[in-house]
């Protein structure tokens, strides 16, 4: 379980130093440090070359899902026999409970979970579990609560060859776990029964395991890749089955567990009876004893994480278990610890536990959720900076925050490779800034040359998208609403020429790798603020920079203070590019970078063409009995899986 970097570069330019510093530090002991790199100057490769000289499992947060896709993209090709996984939050859509007093609206939590990102977030935690060449990329919802590892781990099933087990105690067993039965719509985290058969499909999504039962012993246990030919192996050695979902218990936990939230309902309920709150102990009581109900009869209920201090036995206050609890819990000897575009993450991880505490007392206050909801949270910073180990922040622009942790041990990377200079820049007035972009873009397309379109609104971004288009020019809008799956994507689509202009706020700022943009305008780039500093014009700017035409036209009527701040900072940085180029006699060349595949999307197309193929009669009955019981809507849902997978024969 070594990790193992596979690439066909080599350390250049500041790299090879950067790397010497950096794992110098890490040997030493020392506990923060900063690697300054500019946009293209190779910091992902940096990071690749630290991890193998460690050797420790490694956490890499990241400030948003789009950034995080493309660093577990990059992780998987430097480290293709080892173990990278992704890990961001599986929610496409997601509307928080919350509850307004000022008008009397309660809003119930909406989601829409993306089960291929559940099965991801499994397959990471479950690795962590068990190897130790495990690189996990992660947005910042790394520091949410997941469950306790104790009880992940606990009440895992061990498995193997001609063990004792009857075939009904095992189905017991894997409901304990959360996994559904169903026999017809077989997809990952459900199992099936067949005779003395069982077949699982892990939650991951990675295999099938057939348990085969003579008698009151396991007989066989086998497993097989999802696809249209499965081919079950033999497994001689013992198997491990995990839960299907972080919030799991063992029986006579959340027997007690249960016991533990009716006493407080119990205390709750007095506590509001004081105060005269009718209404609210009504609300309480309802809801309580509902999802108590549930948790007796299947183990699970919906909002269960807002008993997870319960069900963790944590006193009052503690601190919920989040990812970065697992890397601590299961690697004792301690794991390295990436944070990217520092600048923001460390920003965004300090204001989330802040902002949940506002919505959940309101819940609480106006008898919505037990007072112990509270303690379904992310991490505190405080409590986060207590779990850090060893910690590289990895920006362009570090904040102070990083600087007063890092010191002294800060680790410059300036210089790029490809000899690449920061973009030239251009301040333009506001007035008639829209035709001024269009004639730019136009000269853009000539060059067969991407642009960048930064604006401050959503609403402002798709307007001008949909004005670009209206014109005849390829354009696409980009911005947080945009599911997480469809991102990397469109970016995809962009590199391939499929648009010619990109356009949106925060998601086109830090760290993406988009080589064919040589233009980056700024619209409004003299309204100071948040997404006009001098940190956020440096980073947008920079995605200029891996083009040997990089420009980048600033939309102003005045040069506020965070422009020319900006400014000088990109002039100083192409002062340092221009004497290294000079010196090592390098001509500027644009980077040459593959366009990579997102494949995420075809395993769910695998899942579905498995479950299809085998069980097309068990499909079709199933559509005509939904049809006869006047259900129309899922019975449209298998007619259009069955046509969607190209079956010769269409069912009545």
């Amino acid at each position: 379980m070594q990790f193992e970097l596979k690439s066909k570069f080599k350390p250049t330019g500041d790299q090879p130093e950067a790397i010497k510093k950096l794992t110098a530090n890490l040997k030493s002991g020392v506990k923060d440090q900063i690697l300054l790199g500019v946009t293209g100057s190779g910091k992902t490769f940096t990071m690749a070359n630290v991890i193998q000289k460690i050797q420790k499992p490694t956490l890499i947060i990241s400030p948003n899902k789009t950034l995080a896709a493309q660093l577990y993209q990059e992780f998987k090709e430097f480290f293709p026999n080892n173990a990278v996984h992704y890990f961001v939050s599986y929610y496409d859509y997601y509307q928080p409970e919350a509850y307004i007093p000022q008008s009397d609206t309660y809003i119930e939590k909406d989601s829409k979970i993306n089960e291929e990102i559940d099965r991801l977030r499994h397959s990471a935690v479950q690795d962590v579990l068990a190897r130790k060449d495990v690189i996990v990329v992660a947005s910042v919802s790394c520091i949410y609560n997941i469950g306790s590892p104790e009880n992940y781990q606990n009440v895992s099933l061990d498995l193997k060859t001609g063990q004792k087990l009857k075939r009904k105690d095992f189905i017991l067993h894997l409901t304990t776990l959360q996994y559904k039965r169903n026999d017809i719509d077989f997809k990952p985290g459900s199992f099936r029964v067949r005779g003395d058969l069982i077949e699982i499909y892990l939650v991951t999504g990675e295999k099938i395991l057939r348990v085969e039962f003579l008698g009151e012993k396991i007989n066989k246990i086998s497993d097989t890749n999802p696809g249209l030919k499965p081919s079950y192996k033999t497994i001689d050695k013992k198997y491990t089955l995990f839960p299907a979902t972080f919030w799991v218990a063992p029986q006579d936990k959340l027997n007690i567990a249960i016991e533990n939230i009716k006493l407080e309902l119990q205390d709750r309920l007095k506590e509001l009876k004081k105060q005269n709150k009718l209404l609210e102990i009504e609300r309480l009581e309802q809801k309580t004893n509902y999802d108590l109900e549930m948790l007796q009869e299947v183990g699970f209920c919906h909002g269960i994480e807002n008993y997870s201090r319960q069900l963790e036995f944590r006193k009052a206050g503690t601190a919920p278990f989040s990812l970065v609890d697992y890397f601590n819990y299961f690697n004792p000897n301690g794991s390295l610890m990436f944070i990217d575009e520092s600048h923001i993450s460390v920003s965004q991880i300090r204001a989330m536990s802040i902002q949940d505490k506002v919505r959940k007392g309101t819940l609480i206050d106006f008898g919505f959720r037990l007072p112990s909801a509270i303690d379904n949270r992310p991490l505190k910073f405080e409590e986060f900076k207590e779990r850090q180990k060893q910690t590289i922040y990895v920006s362009a622009t570090p904040a102070d925050y990083e600087k007063n942790k890092a010191g002294k041990n800060i680790v410059e990377q300036i210089i790029r490779p490809t000899g690449l200079l920061e973009p030239k820049i251009e301040i333009r007035k506001t007035e008639n800034q829209i035709q001024d972009l269009i004639e730019e873009i136009k000269k853009q397309i000539a060059k067969k040359e991407r642009t960048l379109v930064v604006t401050l609104t959503k609403r402002l971004a798709e307007e001008i998208s949909d004005y670009l288009v209206d014109r005849g020019i390829k354009t696409q809008y980009l911005h947080s609403e945009i599911k997480t799956m469809e991102r990397p994507k469109i970016l995809k689509e962009f590199r391939e020429g499929k648009y010619d202009v990109l356009v949106g706020i925060n998601l086109l700022r830090e760290g993406i790798d988009l080589p064919e943009v040589s233009l980056i305008a700024i619209l409004d780039a003299d309204k100071e603020g948040f997404l006009r500093n001098k940190t956020t014009l440096i980073q947008t700017m920079g995605r200029a920079a891996r083009h040997q035409n990089g420009k980048a036209i600033l939309y102003a009527d005045k040069t506020t203070f965070s422009m020319q701040e900006a400014i000088n900072e990109i002039n100083r940085r192409r002062k340092i590019q221009e004497d290294y180029n000079k010196k090592n006699k390098i001509t500027p060349a644009t980077i040459i970078s593959d366009i990579r595949e997102w494949g995420f999307s075809k395993k769910e197309d695998i899942v579905e063409e498995f479950f299809a193929v085998h069980d097309r009669k068990l499909l079709e009955k199933e559509m005509k009995i939904a049809a006869k019981n006047l259900d129309f809507e899922r019975a449209a849902e298998i007619r259009d899986l069955i046509d969607k997978l190209g079956t010769n024969k269409k069912p009545a």
